[in-house]
C-alpha cells in the first residue's frame, strides 16, 4: 500500500472525525503502521502501545498467561487488546469499557477490534461501570483520557478503592498516567500515599515517553 510506504517518511492521515466526547479522532499511517491519535496525544498503537507493552512486561507475560479476566478501562483503538491477544497469546476473557461509540465504530473498521473473540465492549462511563459490575478482575488496566485531560474522579480515593476492591487475590492495576505539570506529580504521589501498604504494594515508573507514569497495584492476598 503506498501510504504505508510513503508514511516511513511522514505521516499520511486516512481517516478524521469530530467526536462529541474525543473531540477530533484521526486515524494515521505513521511509520508503517496505523495509529489512533486524539487533537493533541496518542490514543493507540504507537506510543501509547508502546507505553502500556511496557507495563504489561513489569507485570511480567507468564503472570498474565495465568489470568481468567481483565478488565480495561479506556478501549479507544485497542492497542493493548492487541498485545495482550497478539503477543502474549492471552486466552481468557477481557472486557473493554469505553464511553465514546464513535471510538468502537472506528476501532472496529480500521483496527478489527471486533474480530477478537474474547473480547466484549461495554459503552459506559468508566465511574458507573465500576461502581455497577458484580464481578472480580486478575488485572484492570486504567487508560481513561479525554484528550491530553484526564477526569479527576480516577484519583479520587472513592473510586480507586472501588477499583481495589475488584481484584481477585494477586491481582494487578497498570494505571497510565500523564504528567505534564508539577501539579500531576502531587497528584500521583497522593494516589500512592492512600493505598493501603498492608493490602497492596504500589510503585511508580515514571517518565515513559517523555510525558506519562505508570501506577502498579497488586493485591498481596
Amino acid at each position: 500500500m503506498i501510504q504505508k510506504l510513503f508514511s516511513y517518511l511522514i505521516p499520511v492521515k486516512i481517516f478524521k472525525k469530530k467526536s462529541q466526547r474525543s473531540k477530533m479522532i484521526e486515524v494515521t499511517w505513521a511509520n508503517g503502521e496505523l495509529v489512533l491519535d486524539s487533537e493533541n496525544t496518542n490514543y493507540s498503537y504507537g506510543s501509547l502501545q508502546r507505553i502500556l507493552r511496557y507495563g504489561l512486561r513489569n507485570i511480567s507475560y507468564e503472570a498474565i498467561l495465568k489470568m481468567d479476566h481483565i478488565l480495561l478501562l479506556g478501549v479507544a483503538g485497542g492497542s493493548v487488546i492487541k498485545t495482550l491477544v497478539d503477543e502474549i497469546s492471552f486466552k481468557g476473557k477481557i472486557t473493554g469499557v469505553e464511553i465514546d461509540p464513535d471510538i468502537i465504530k472506528i476501532a472496529n473498521e480500521y483496527f478489527n477490534l471486533n474480530e477478537i473473540k474474547q473480547l466484549e465492549v461495554v459503552i459506559d462511563d468508566a465511574f458507573e461501570f465500576v461502581l455497577k459490575t458484580k464481578d472480580k478482575y486478575d488485572l484492570i488496566i486504567i487508560d481513561v483520557f479525554e484528550d491530553i485531560k484526564m477526569p479527576n474522579f480516577l484519583f479520587e480515593s472513592f473510586f480507586s478503592g472501588h477499583i481495589c476492591s475488584l481484584l481477585q487475590n494477586k491481582g494487578f492495576i497498570l494505571f497510565n498516567t500523564m504528567i505534564l505539570d508539577e501539579s500531576h506529580n502531587v497528584r500521583n504521589q497522593k494516589y500512592i500515599s492512600e493505598i493501603n501498604p498492608q493490602l497492596f504494594t504500589a510503585k511508580m515508573l515514571p517518565r515513559i515517553e517523555v510525558h506519562n507514569e505508570l501506577i502498579i497495584i497488586e493485591k498481596l492476598t
